[in-house]
């Protein structure tokens, strides 16, 4: 049955491709969470009436965030071959997508974090410092665990973007489903390569959304 739906697809090839998607998105998630909230951290106390109150460092944090965050993804690799090119001595591969992959969603994630900081009760905040508590110790023991579900969920969603990114780059040689679905699919004229390939997509997807929940609620003490 599923050879007769799918008659060109290289099931060995589609799962390579699988692993692929999931290497980079895992790659660029991680990554990205970790310099996202770094970013989120930085913007969130360096604004108006903040523990490191500084118009200049949020001005210039904020701007960079900006600026690499409207950049189309798709544009954003092509400018970034010739640094690509220099750290990794290839523009081809999985890891050569990796760049791209997190100045692209790095800023998104920033910008999330630094929202769901924001939303954590300034009473907590303030009966911290009144403790004499450290900046330090008010960002690991009060900012993230109280923003940690809106963290989460917002990394759910960025992860969700970053497979999408990883299909785009795929067309330019990064591999993964995106370049199994143009090479092998749409070039060929085979739809159900296509099909196939964008199918284990949206499971990748549905996988990530489902994983993303359920730590969202466990973590959710409301």
């Amino acid at each position: 049955m599923i050879e007769t739906l799918f008659p060109n697809v290289d099931w060995a090839k589609l799962w390579e491709a699988t692993l692929e998607t999931l290497y980079m998105t895992g790659m660029s998630v991680a990554i990205t969470f970790v310099l996202g909230i770094i970013l989120g951290i930085i913007l969130f106390l360096t604004s108006k009436e903040n523990l490191w109150e500084s118009k200049l460092t949020y001005t210039v944090t904020s701007s960079v965030v900006n600026v690499f965050r409207s950049i189309p993804f798709i544009i954003l690799i092509v400018l970034l071959i010739p640094f690509t090119k220099f750290l990794l001595d290839t523009i081809r591969g999985a890891n050569a997508a990796l760049p791209a992959l997190i100045i692209g969603a790095a800023p998104f994630y920033a910008r999330m974090v630094e929202i769901a900081l924001r939303e954590v009760n300034k009473g907590v905040i303030e009966a911290a410092k009144a403790m004499g508590a450290k900046t330090s110790t008010i960002i690991l023991k009060v900012l993230l665990p109280e923003s940690m579900p809106a963290l989460i969920s917002g990394i759910t969603v960025t992860a969700i973007a970053l497979v999408g990114y990883t299909a785009m780059a795929g067309v330019i040689g990064a591999g993964g489903l995106g370049n199994l679905a143009y090479l092998d699919g749409f070039q060929r004229s085979r739809e159900d390569v296509t099909l196939a390939a964008t199918i284990m997509i949206l499971v990748v997807v549905f996988l990530i959304q489902f994983i993303g929940d359920f730590f969202t609620k466990k973590l959710d003490k409301r």
